[in-house]
């Protein structure tokens, strides 16, 4: 064993040179990636080894030669040196021809965990020149590079000759698994000074046989982050497009910008032109989308569409999202297209969803208050070139603030929440169902502010009883500039500005009984609440923006306000009386269920008035006693879980609404069946039985291949509405996808009624898409 200082350890510097230089060139292999921010460079090859570094050198025998000035170690040699560690059978220095030699079984493991191997590694002490022979290097990453021979000349070229690389994520924990894909080079030159790798005589070879020759390729080394460029083609095939190839091209304009640009030619209707430029900040990103194209072959599309009415389309689109410091931040999202359907008809990533939210935003989060200010426009992705359901859309600005206090307040918790909504609508909102009028959005300006109140504190009585007694007090002021509802059958105010108030007093009983055996536990929990409040001010005669979605089931059963927003205010006395139940089995299943039922004791039923939108008509609680709602789910050590919820009528107990599914996670399994039953609700704009099955399910039927499918059966209608199907491989190196899916087109609003889509990816390297892949269906597993 034997200690020295840096500047007498040319052996050991020679040894782990060559090895950083064979890790660097393993990087280099990457493809080149999209980055906003500048990298550091590096100005040359030698290992970063700390100034006061120690070395540390075991071996069976040192022998010095005065005579020839050679120094040898040999047997069992181990190096450790600035974090490095290198072990060979013997290491040479000739302090006359100044050149190191290492031999027999050589491993380099570098400070972040690299690993070299080598035969034979002969280099120079001055590092310009050096030769290694039978390498291979694995990376901390999991990408594997191997050459027969390695060579490094001049001091900025390194050179290797019949050389592989791929990546192996499994090879960690299964080493005998070998990689689908192959890259086969000639030659492979790392120019130091360029910071270029150049590959010669290329083959890209998939399961063993070679698909691509590629005779020159130049790239650059993983020391520089960005590069100008082509990127990988990307292909499509939809129904009414036809099928298409684009070439994106990569274009890293400076350090903090860069933009890539895509042509596509599709077949059917010409070419398609995309951009996207993206500017990083000290503190956000913005990014530019503009995309544009001129259609070749309108009759593709059904008649008297946008889609076959219009032939110059196009879009721009800016996002944008920014930190003013760690509890601040604001940014926007906005679109702006040529016709209202472009988008979607085209597929363009992030903007071909039936409603795109056009918002701009400013919020604040402390720990314990917190901020919202957005201001929202509604752009609506049909095939009606009147773009009537877009006119019909709010252009809407909201804030939201919420403040806890941060002591307690005669012993119970105080929050406070505000909300101010200002809406203007060009064109009234009003549909007609089987002679029902409902008005989902009044035509003109309204504005909203809403302050409320709410304490509440929880006390534990002798014997398990749970109190918790609640005050709250709510005021709103309105200033309406609307055009009145003709034909609604409510009283509706025509006044310019109205307040209205609402005080609550309540109180919560909970009882929760534990009951314990053997082999499980059981809690019981019977719940009990009482509201007392006068009578909701104009009910049903203000504009309702925000409360018009109203489902009455388990998961509302004790709240407050069953309201979804601040539109409506449930007034009158009510109580909420229902039983929790949760039980824990040492065999691993889980049981969950609630039941109850709701009660109007006093004053106005809100729920029973007359409304703009008829929120609350046919729910189960527009008469004084509610609806049954109940819930009941399992979930087993097998991986199988069921829920069922639903609501059953007060007077016969005729099922007014189900939900039911089943479903199976496993190792190889994934499935999963929802039933879906809505009784006909006229009065709320929904004539009819609504019946429905959504299954999905997907099946591993090998170590890295499953498939998967869904379909969405509607019953009433005695069709399928919704079917795709799909298979997969990845082994987390490789992924390749391919996906059918379609969609019953009953209104014609879908430019595309099916469509094929298909990915494969190579880690390290990149995707090729061909169309969406993107299987919804699944999310839920």
């Amino acid at each position: 064993m034997a200690a020295g200082n840096r500047k007498r350890m040319k052996l050991t510097n020679a040894a782990l040179l060559a090895g950083v230089a064979l890790h660097m060139l393993a990087i280099g292999m990457n493809a080149p990636a999209k980055a906003q921010d500048a990298a550091a460079r590096i100005d040359d090859l030698q290992p970063n080894i700390p100034a006061d570094a120690k070395l540390l050198l075991t071996a069976n025998e040192l022998v010095y030669n005065r005579d020839t000035e050679k120094v040898t170690v040999r047997g069992n040699v181990q190096i450790e040196y600035g974090g490095y560690k290198m072990v060979a059978r013997q290491v040479d220095y000739d302090q006359k021809s100044g050149r190191i030699l290492a031999t027999g079984d050589i491993q380099l493991i570098e400070p972040g965990g690299n690993i070299v191997y080598a035969d034979r590694m002969d280099v120079t002490d001055d590092f310009g020149n050096g030769f290694v022979q039978a390498l291979r290097i694995e990376t901390t990453d999991l990408t594997r590079l191997a050459a027969e021979t390695g060579e490094r000349r001049n001091g900025e070229e390194f050179i290797l000759n019949k050389a592989v690389y791929t990546a192996c994520t499994p090879c960690n924990t299964k080493p005998e698994h070998r990689s689908l894909w192959h890259i086969k080079a000639q030659r492979i030159i790392q120019n130091g000074r360029t910071r270029t790798i150049r590959l010669e005589h290329a083959y890209f070879e998939l399961f063993g046989k070679p698909i691509a020759y590629i005779p020159v390729m130049e790239i650059p080394d993983h020391t520089v982050k960005r590069k100008s460029g082509f990127l990988f083609p990307q292909f499509r095939y939809t129904q009414k497009l036809g099928a298409g190839v684009g070439v994106p091209y990569y274009w890293a304009i400076s350090p903090h910008m860069d933009a890539t640009i895509t042509g596509t030619g599709l077949t059917r209707q010409g070419f398609l032109l995309e951009g996207e430029f993206r500017q990083q900040f000290h503190n956000g990103l913005h990014t530019l989308n503009v995309a544009g194209i001129s259609q070749l072959d309108r009759e593709q599309f059904t008649p008297g569409t946008v889609d076959a009415l219009e032939t110059n389309r196009g879009m721009i689109a800016s996002r944008g999202k920014f930190e003013i410091n760690p509890r601040w931040s604001f940014g926007w999202n906005v679109l702006v297209q040529s016709d209202n359907n472009f988008a979607k008809t085209y597929d363009l990533s992030t903007f071909d969803g039936t409603t795109y939210v056009n918002q701009a935003y400013l919020t604040g989060l402390g720990k314990r208050n917190y901020f919202d200010l957005r201001a929202f426009y509604f752009d609506i992705q049909d095939a009606d070139p009147g773009s009537i359901d877009e006119n019909k859309q709010p252009v809407a600005q909201v804030l939201d603030y919420s403040y806890t206090a941060p002591e307690p307040i005669l012993g119970g918790e105080l929050n406070a929440d505000f909300n101010l909504t200002n809406i203007k609508r060009n064109r009234l909102d009003r549909v007609n169902v089987l002679g029902v009028e409902r008005f989902r959005g009044l035509e003109g300006t309204s504005h909203r502010l809403t302050g409320e109140l709410e304490w509440k504190r929880t006390f534990i009585a002798p014997g398990g009883l749970v109190l918790t007694p609640l005050l709250a007090a709510r005021g709103d002021a309105l200033g309406m500039n609307v055009d009145d509802p003709v034909g609604y059958t409510g009283n509706f105010t025509s006044s310019d500005a109205e307040t209205r108030r609402m005080l609550t007093a309540g109180l919560e009983a909970r009882y929760p009984i534990l009951f314990a055996g053997e082999t499980s536990t059981h809690v019981l929990e019977p719940i009990g609440q009482l509201y007392a409040r006068p009578d909701e001010q104009y009910a049903g005669g203000l504009p309702n923006e925000d409360a018009q979605s109203f489902v009455f089931d388990a998961t509302n059963l004790f709240d407050r306000d069953k309201f979804s927003g601040y539109d409506r205010i449930e007034g009158g006395t009510r109580a909420n009386i229902g039983l929790r139940y949760t039980g824990s089995f040492d065999s691993g299943y889980g049981l969950r269920a609630i039941a109850g039922q709701s009660f109007q004791l006093g004053g106005l039923n809100s729920f029973a008035t007359d409304d703009l939108v008829k929120a609350g008509a046919d729910s189960g609680l527009e008469t004084d006693s509610s609806d049954y709602v109940a819930m009941l789910g399992i979930d087993a050590p097998s991986g199988l879980m069921a829920s069922l919820s639903g609501r059953l009528d007060e007077s016969d107990f005729s099922l007014r609404r189900a939900d039911a599914t089943v479903g199976y996670l496993g190792l190889n399994w994934q499935a999963a069946l929802t039933y879906t039953r809505i009784e006909a609700q006229p009065t709320y704009g929904s004539p009819f039985d609504q019946d429905e099955i959504q299954t999905a399910a997907a099946y591993r039927f090998h170590e890295y291949w499953s498939v998967f499918g869904a379909v969405t059966y509607d019953i009433d209608a005695g069709v399928v509405s919704r079917n795709g199907l799909g298979i997969t491989y990845d082994d987390q190196d490789t992924l390749f996808s391919i996906v059918y899916k379609q969609e019953r087109d009953t209104d014609s609003s879908l430019a595309n009624d099916w469509s094929i889509g298909a990915r494969i990816s190579f880690r390290t390297l990149g995707d090729v898409y061909v169309g969406d892949t993107r299987f919804d269906e699944l999310d839920y597993f």
